[in-house]
């Protein structure tokens, strides 16, 4: 009987020996492949609000208008959920063609969406305070 025991110890051993550095192999690169999709979708919403940034002011010209557009359906394929659901809202409450969009909706739709995007990011830090919104700055001058 003793023998079995020994058996098993030296199994149950020889398991943790192998298994350990798997499960660690695995955790690591799943850390790792999380932090790549972030860095991933970190530089998709760089270049939308860079785009978005030179729709700030004077007339858009046409180029800028298609950057933005690219910019914008490019976040339908990596951004999550809330991303989603507030660019949506942000792009419907300003592709109605109107000059003059409500600046109101426009910058609580902008802070939905930005507040998504950090979010997604998981950006740390205090919460923005309750009535902060973001609105857009431009140096453009026209």
């Amino acid at each position: 009987m003793s023998i079995s025991v020994t058996i098993v110890v030296a199994i149950i051993s020889a398991a943790a020996v192998l298994f350990a550095p798997a499960l660690s192999f695995f955790l690591t690169k799943q850390k790792e492949r999380e932090a790549e999709w972030r860095t991933q979708k970190f530089e998709h919403y760089k270049v939308f609000m860079a785009a978005l940034n030179a729709l700030v002011g004077p007339p858009a010209s046409f180029d800028e208008r298609v950057r933005f557009a690219d910019a914008a359906n490019n976040i339908f394929l990596v951004g999550s959920k809330d991303v989603l659901v507030a660019l949506r809202d942000f792009l419907r409450s300003t592709a109605d063609g109107r000059t003059e969009v409500d600046r109101r909706l426009h910058d609580e739709r902008l802070t939905a969406l930005i507040v998504a995007i950090r979010r997604d990011l998981r950006i740390k830090g205090p919460p923005l305070p309750q009535d902060y919104q973001f609105g857009l700055w431009s140096g453009k001058s026209g």
